[in-house]
């Protein structure tokens, strides 16, 4: 028994001594799943089958590297070049004569911009946008693995700054759609594009807040704010989530110097995905529209008018022969429903009415002094609008 006893500490005593050597000198070795090692991978906010973060095993994430490798090959560079504006006079015989070379050169060169774009479909769809490709007459797509396309413009929506390219290769990597809607703040996200012309950088974050709007930087704005750094050149380029799963498109920066301030927005690819498909099978995307100038009421408004709601949009102006004006709403009304869906801003009462498909007709909950009551509307066409984008890129 004693000579037993005597084995078995011995046997113990050198199990200990190998243990604390390999834990030494190749710590490496009980992370991958060795006796008594923790579990390798965290789960973030993806299923089983995605590549994750590599992680220690006290949890702390040391590496995004798999989600970056995922992502990465689907994003590429944008060049779009547009030719310089041509003088009346440049042809003029006599023009030429006094100016010469000056009238030549001046014409003769393009004017570059630089972005970034998403490959989303193995077909060759790529998302970007629009003010990266606004203009352009000649678009050139490159990918990480070295090839060049000319891309063909699919179509854009510059009332959501989305436009939808086409390039023509073989074998073209893709990026996964990530779900948006689950997205929370805190979540840990990567912003992959190609800032300043340098070449494809990744940079990593988290989400900052959600929703955000009245921005002044698109008409529909519904923007996932981070604090990934985004810079000039990034535009058009991918958020992805832990797993290299395509959460937004990169659009603009908060920023005085020029540089990232760590505030920048993307489109949520719920929305980019939205316009992409109705770009790609009707060539333009489809709003509903009622005709009304609109503010949001205040309390002071609601008191001044001595309407017993507190919430809403005050009607100031109608269209003359527009859908709202046929279909009975005047000016003073309050707009607190549009086809059942509660509106407490005008934001929201914009959104609710260009979700709505045109010729439909859709009950519109108004509040008229101290009656409250639904007007049926049929819906227009919104008709398309170019505004100056206000943006920091």
């Amino acid at each position: 028994m004693r000579k037993t006893w005597l084995v078995f500490s011995q046997a113990v005593t050198v199990a200990v001594a190998v243990l604390f050597v390999v834990a030494t000198l190749k710590p490496e070795w009980l992370r991958r799943g060795g006796i008594g090692a923790m579990p390798s991978i965290v789960s973030i906010n993806s299923s089983p089958a995605q590549p994750l973060p590599v992680a220690l095993a006290g949890g702390a994430v040391t590496s995004y590297s798999a989600a970056a490798q995922r992502a990465s090959p689907a994003v590429v560079s944008i060049t779009a070049s547009k030719a310089p504006a041509r003088s009346a006079r440049s042809d003029d015989p006599v023009f030429q004569f006094f100016f010469g070379d000056r009238s030549r050169q001046s014409r003769a060169e393009p004017q570059i911009g630089l972005g970034s774009g998403v490959i989303v479909s193995s077909e060759g769809y790529l998302l970007t946008n629009n003010h990266v490709i606004d203009g352009a007459d000649d678009i050139e797509v490159m990918l990480t693995d070295g090839r060049q396309a000319r891309a063909r413009l699919v179509g854009t929506d510059p009332e959501t700054d989305v436009a939808v390219l086409k390039i023509e290769l073989d074998k073209l990597p893709t990026i996964a759609f990530g779900d948006a809607e689950k997205l929370q703040v805190g979540d840990v996200v990567l912003a992959i594009g190609n800032p300043f012309d340098v070449g494809q950088t990744v940079t990593s974050g988290i989400v900052s807040a959600l929703g955000r709007n009245k921005l002044g930087i698109n008409v529909f704005e519904n923007f996932i704010q981070t604090d990934a750094a985004i810079n000039p050149g990034n535009s058009g380029g991918a958020l992805v989530d832990a797993a290299g799963n395509l959460l937004g498109i990169n659009t603009a920066i908060y920023s005085r110097t020029g540089g990232s301030l760590g505030i920048g927005f993307a489109i949520p690819v719920t929305t980019a995905r939205q316009v992409m498909e109705a770009l790609i099978r009707d060539g333009q995307v489809t709003r509903g529209f009622i005709g009304i100038e609109q503010r949001d009421l205040t309390p002071e408004i609601a008191q001044t008018l001595n309407l017993p709601v507190k919430e809403g949009v005050l009607v100031t102006g109608v269209l003359q022969s527009g859908p709202a004006s046929a279909g009975g709403l005047r000016p003073g009304d309050v707009v607190v429903s549009v086809a059942g869906t509660k509106i407490a801003n005008s934001y929201q009462l914009l959104t609710a009415v260009a979700s709505l498909k045109p010729k439909a007709v859709a009950a519109i909950g108004v509040q008229r002094g101290d009656k409250a009551l639904n007007v049926d509307v049929t819906v227009g066409q919104r008709p398309k609008q170019r505004q100056p984008l206000r943006r920091e890129e």
